[in-house]
C-alpha cells in the first residue's frame, strides 16, 4: 500500500513522477502528490485527495525540475485529504518528503523534539519531515550526521524520499521494513517502491537494505549504513516491458488475469520440469521436515489452507497453516525438525516479513514462494521459488493464487514421486479451465438474478470445497462489498442458520464425492428457511438445476476449476454494480504495514 517515486537528473522529472504513480494505483490509494525541485532551489508541491487523474492538470510541467518526489498515500494517520496528501513539507520549507509504512513512535518524537513546530497535518510523515530539518539544521558541520541521527530514532517502519532545498543536485532515499529500489538510468537516477514504476526508464536496480541510506546526484549513487559506513548493494535487473502492463481490450485487468490462468498453468508446469535453482534442496528440505509450518495472509493464507491438506492427505506430512498476523506475536510451540514456508503474492507482506525475521532468528529454516523476483521475502529467507505468474495488476488476487496452488501441489507431487499423474491431471484442468472461461457470460446471469439485490451472501462446503468457498468469499467481499462469509457446510446448524433469511444467497461447492451428499442436505436446510440456493458442481457430481457446473477432473485438483467460478461471481457482481473492480475501496495491493 502507498508508492514512492522519485527522480534526479536529466530525465523528465514531472512526466516520470506522474507516470511512475499511475503504475503504482494498482496498490492502492486514497490520495496523492508530487514536488518538484527547480533549479534555483525552489520546492513546488502539487496534492489532492482522490484519484492521479486529478493530480495531473493541476501539475506545471513547465518548471525546469532537476529532482523530485511523489507519493500515493493510503491513509494511515488522519484522513484521506488534501492537508494529509504526501509530500510534506519541513516547518521551514527546506525539506519535503514522502513516506511509506508507519512510525510508531512519532508522538514521543513530537513532543521532546519539536513541541514549537505548528503541525499542517494528522501525520506521522511531517513528524518525519521536521525531525530531519531540526538534526540536519543543528548539525550544520556534518548535514549527513544530523540526518543520519534523525532516521536512528524512527522506531517502526519507512521507506522514504527526501529532497532539500539547500542541496537541490541530492535526492535521499532510506528503508526499514518497507520497500524500496533506486534505479540507474542512463542519465540520473530514481527511486521507487516497485519496478513497475520506473520500467519507463531503467531496467537496472540496487536493492537497498533496511537501515540503508542512499544519496543520489544525477551522475552517481552512494549507499550508507545509519553508521555512516558506505555498503555495497546487488544490482538486479527486472526484465517487464510496458506492454506487459497493457489491459489490451479487457475493460479491467482482474478480468485479463482471469483469463490467463490457463497459461500461467502451462508456463509453471514447463519450467518447475526445467529445473529451478533452489528446487532440489527445497525438495530436501521439506522431505526431512518433522512439521511444516505454512505462514501468510489473505488469499495466500487460503492458498496455505489447501495446501496443508494435500501434504496431508497425499504425503501424510504434518503441516500448520498460520495467518501471518497472528503467528508473529502467538508463535506456536515448534517442532524438533520444522521448515517454514511463505506465501506471498507480493513479497512485501508487512505481516509475513516480521514472522519471517522471528524465524529467521531462530534459525529455521525457509521458503518463500512469490510472485515478484527480488522481493524482500524472497530474498531475506533461506530458499525462494517463483510463482511465475506475470505481473498481477488487480487489487483482488486471482492468477497468483492458482499459481500458489500450482506451485503447492508440484512440491507435494514431487515429494510422492507421482509428478506425472500432476502433469496430466494439471492438463485437464487447463482445458476445463478454458471451457469454463468460454462460458463466463453464463455466470454474469447467474449474477444479475442473484446477488444484485442482496447486502449478505453466503458460501459452504466442505472438505477442499470449503477451504474454496473460504477464498471465493473473500474475493466477492472485497470487490462487491457485499457482506460474504464462508462456512463449513457442517456448521450451519451449530448456529449459522440464523443467518438465513428470505431469499438469502447461499452457494454450495459440491465437487468431493465423498461429501457431495452431505452439503446437499445441508443445501436443503437453507431452502427449508428461504433462502436463495446456488450450486456449484462437477459434472460427475451434478444434478438438475444445479447453478454452475464444470468439468470433472481429478478430485483433489477440482479447486482449481471451482475457485475460478468464484472469482468470476465476483468480478461480475462488482461490475454490474458500477464499482472499480481493479482498485476496490480501502484495499492495497502490497500490505505493506501492520
Amino acid at each position: 500500500m502507498c508508492g514512492i517515486v522519485g527522480a534526479i537528473g536529466n530525465i523528465a522529472i514531472a512526466k516520470y513522477l506522474l507516470k511512475g504513480l499511475q503504475r503504482l494505483e494498482y496498490r492502492g490509494y486514497d490520495s496523492a502528490g508530487i514536488a518538484l525541485m527547480d533549479k534555483l532551489g525552489d520546492i513546488h508541491v502539487t496534492k489532492v485527495a482522490g484519484k492521479i487523474a486529478n493530480l495531473i492538470p493541476l501539475v506545471d510541467q513547465s518548471v525546469e525540475a532537476v529532482s523530485g518526489i511523489g507519493h500515493t498515500r493510503w491513509a494511515t494517520h488522519g484522513p484521506a485529504n488534501t492537508e494529509n496528501a504526501h509530500p510534506h513539507l519541513s516547518a521551514s520549507g527546506r525539506f519535503a518528503i514522502v513516506h511509506n509504512g508507519v512510525i510508531d513512535n512519532y508522538k514521543e518524537l513530537k513532543e521532546r523534539y519539536l513541541s514549537d513546530v505548528e503541525f499542517l497535518s494528522d501525520t506521522d510523515t511531517e513528524v518525519v519531515a521536521n525531525l530531519i530539518d531540526r538534526f540536519v539544521s543543528d548539525n550544520k558541520e556534518d548535514e549527513l550526521e544530523g540526518l543520519r541521527k534523525a532516521l536512528r530514532l524512527l522506531e517502526g517502519s519507512y521507506a522514504l524520499g527526501i529532497i532539500d532545498r539547500k542541496h537541490p543536485e541530492r535526492l535521499y532515499a532510506a528503508k526499514e521494513k518497507s520497500p524500496l529500489l533506486v534505479g540507474v538510468a542512463d542519465e540520473g537516477h530514481i527511486i521507487c517502491s516497485d519496478a513497475m514504476a520506473g520500467i519507463s526508464v531503467t531496467k537496472a536496480y540496487l536493492l537497498i537494505q533496511d537501515g540503508d541510506l542512499a544519496i543520489l546526484t544525477a551522475d552517481d549513487v552512494r549507499i550508507e549504513n545509519l553508521s555512516g559506513e558506505v555498503v555495497e548493494r546487488e544490482m538486479q535487473r527486472f526484465d517487464e516491458e510496458d506492454s506487459d502492463l497493457d489491459k489490451g481490450l479487457y475493460p479491467y485487468y482482474m478480468l485479463k488475469e482471469i483469463e490467463e490462468q490457463p497459461s500461467v498453468l502451462r508456463h509453471i508446469t514447463s519450467l518447475y520440469q526445467e529445473g529451478l535453482e533452489d528446487l532440489p534442496q527445497v525438495l530436501k528440505e521439506l522431505e526431512k521436515a518433522e512439521t511444516i509450518y505454512m505462514v501468510a495472509s489473505g488469499t495466500s493464507y487460503h492458498a496455505s489452507c489447501l495446501a496443508k491438506r494435500w501434504f496431508e492427505q497425499i504425503l501424510n506430512k504434518r503441516v500448520e497453516a498460520h495467518i501471518a498476523s497472528e503467528f508473529t506475536y502467538e508463535m506456536p510451540v515448534i517442532s524438533q525438525k520444522p521448515f517454514f514456508i511463505f506465501l506471498s503474492q507480493s513479497g512485501e507482506t508487512a505481516d509475513s516479513r516480521h514472522a519471517l525475521v522471528k524465524v529467521k532468528a531462530a534459525g529455521y529454516p525457509s521458503l518463500t514462494i512469490t510472485n515478484v523476483k527480488g522481493s524482500t521475502l524472497a530474498r531475506e529467507a533461506s530458499y525462494s521459488l517463483p510463482l511465475l505468474a506475470g505481473r498481477e495488476v488487480a487489487v483482488a488476487s486471482t492468477k497468483a493464487y492458482i499459481a500458489q496452488l500450482a506451485v503447492m501441489a508440484y512440491l507435494v507431487y514431487a515429494l510422492k514421486g507421482e509428478l506425472p499423474d500432476l502433469l496430466k491431471g494439471l492438463k485437464q484442468v487447463e482445458v476445463a479451465m478454458e471451457r469454463l472461461l468460454s462460458q463466463k457470460e453464463a455466470i454474469r446471469d447467474v449474477v444479475k438474478e442473484n446477488l444484485l439485490d442482496t447486502r449478505n451472501a453466503f458460501y459452504i462446503g466442505r472438505g477442499l470445497d470449503y477451504l474454496t468457498a473460504m477464498e471465493n468469499a473473500l474475493k466477492l467481499k472485497e470487490i462487491s462489498y457485499l457482506q460474504v462469509e464462508s462456512f463449513a457446510a457442517g456448521e450451519l446448524k451449530h448456529g449459522t442458520i440464523a443467518l438465513i433469511e428470505d431469499g438469502t444467497p447461499v452457494i454450495a461447492i459440491v465437487t468431493q464425492a465423498h461429501l457431495a451428499k452431505q452439503t446437499r442436505s445441508n443445501l436443503e436446510e437453507v431452502r427449508a428457511r428461504g433462502g436463495r440456493s446456488l450450486t456449484i458442481s462437477s459434472s460427475d457430481l451434478a444434478l438438475e438445476g444445479d447453478t454452475v457446473v464444470v468439468d470433472a477432473v481429478p478430485m483433489r485438483l477440482r479447486p482449481f476449476l471451482s475457485v475460478v467460478v468464484g472469482q468470476l461471481i465476483a468480478y461480475y457482481t462488482a461490475l454490474e454494480k458500477g464499482y472499480n473492480v481493479d482498485q476496490p475501496r480501502n484495499l492495497a495491493k502490497s500490505v505493506t504495514v501492520e
